[in-house]
């Protein structure tokens, strides 16, 4: 995390670059706001305290920002070839079965038509197959424990995402 470079941008320049981080347009405000930051701790705490500050329309907006999972042709390309993944824990995987980018289509459709969003998943290094298994048990929550669900992978997801700023 280049801390320099976050209190260094301009207002403007930091709000897109941690949009970059989380798509809520609420968060990334009131991160440009707690600017400056003297550490990486302080960084994680003002994200924190800017997750707890959101209403579910920006959950809903910073969830909308990710792309959908559900095009069976781009899920084709995303999983064609394992081992651009840790090939250490992938060693020996040759790609995913066309019955489970079909599964991960018709369950990505299914949630969303379920919740109102589409999946979120902290996805680093998970396979296909394991990221179907996810979707499947998550699709037999309730609305509200898996609003909950959602929104705790996009602080993964955000949390990543700050790292690599």
């Amino acid at each position: 995390m280049n801390i320099r470079l976050i209190n260094d941008l301009n207002a403007e320049g930091a709000r897109d670059a941690l949009l970059k981080c989380c798509g809520s347009e609420r968060w990334a405000e009131l991160m440009t706001q707690s600017r400056p930051f003297g550490s990486e701790d302080e960084v994680i705490r003002a994200a924190d305290q800017s997750f707890a500050k959101m209403t579910r329309a920006d959950w809903l907006e910073a969830f909308a920002a990710h792309p959908k999972i559900g095009n069976v042709e781009s899920l084709r390309k995303k999983y064609a070839d394992t081992k651009t993944w840790a090939q250490s824990e992938q060693s020996g995987v040759n790609g995913t079965s066309e019955e489970v980018l079909q599964g991960l289509a018709q369950a990505n459709k299914d949630y969303e038509e379920k919740f109102g969003h589409i999946f979120i998943v902290c996805a680093t290094g998970k396979t296909a197959e394991e990221m179907l298994s996810i979707l499947n048990e998550r699709l037999r929550h309730d609305l509200e424990l898996e609003f909950g669900n959602a929104a705790a992978e996009q602080k993964k997801i955000t949390l990543l995402r700050l790292e690599k700023l």
